[in-house]
């Protein structure tokens, strides 16, 4: 594993050039978010799918979330967003909240976990976004940690969890943690919760006039 210190607000293009090389070989890295560090990797691609799987020790049932640089990367490789999270987004991107999608035939059944649902955001961390707009695609975004532990938000503890899996592991220091993001299925003319998170079923209610 290579550990790359990156600052956090203002990322060090060439690190991040770094990792994105690494996963477009089909590497996994572990990258800091605006909550907790995720594992980054193509979602197109079987082979790194399978070492996520095995990294973490993660059933293959389980659908895997997505992170983007902005809603057009978004749009150009998993489809256009609905009307209803085009409004969510415009409020609460970027930022914690994940909405569910439908996917594209072309993204494997390992990241919807069979449903033919994909969910993506676009988070609020710099280091996040420039490694999407890197790979010019979205990243997986699994929690890094083994399944059944809790996740983290200090790349120490990423570290020596899972540093023995991983390629390269972007050190921003420990990142702000708290709630996970709100996940809402928005694949229907009335959007619906599936996790409540760091953003309110209120405030989604009010940005959306219900």
């Amino acid at each position: 594993m290579t550990r790359l210190s990156i600052d956090p607000l203002a990322p060090d293009l060439d690190v991040v050039e770094t990792a994105a090389r690494a996963i477009k070989r089909g590497g996994i890295v572990a990258m800091p978010t605006d909550t907790l560090y995720g594992l980054a990797a193509n979602p197109f691609s079987l082979p790194a799918l399978a070492a996520i799987r095995q990294i973490k020790v993660r059933p293959a049932d389980r659908a895997i979330p997505l992170v983007a640089a902005d809603v057009d990367q978004i749009a150009a490789t998993l489809g256009v967003l609905p009307m209803l999270a085009r409004l969510l987004a415009a409020r609460f991107w970027p930022g914690p909240l994940t909405m569910l999608m439908s996917a594209p035939e072309r993204l494997p059944a390992e990241v919807t976990g069979g449903t033919g649902r994909v969910g993506v955001r676009v988070p609020a961390h710099a280091v996040t976004r420039a490694l999407c707009a890197a790979c010019d695609m979205p990243l997986t975004a699994t929690s890094a940690n083994k399944s059944g532990q809790p996740a983290t938000n200090d790349p120490a503890a990423v570290a020596a969890s899972l540093g023995i899996g991983l390629d390269v592991l972007l050190d921003a220091g420990v990142t702000p943690g708290g709630p996970p993001s709100t996940i809402i299925d928005v694949t229907d003319a009335t959007p619906r919760v599936i996790r409540q998170g760091a953003i309110p079923w209120e405030s989604i209610q009010s940005c959306l006039g219900l």
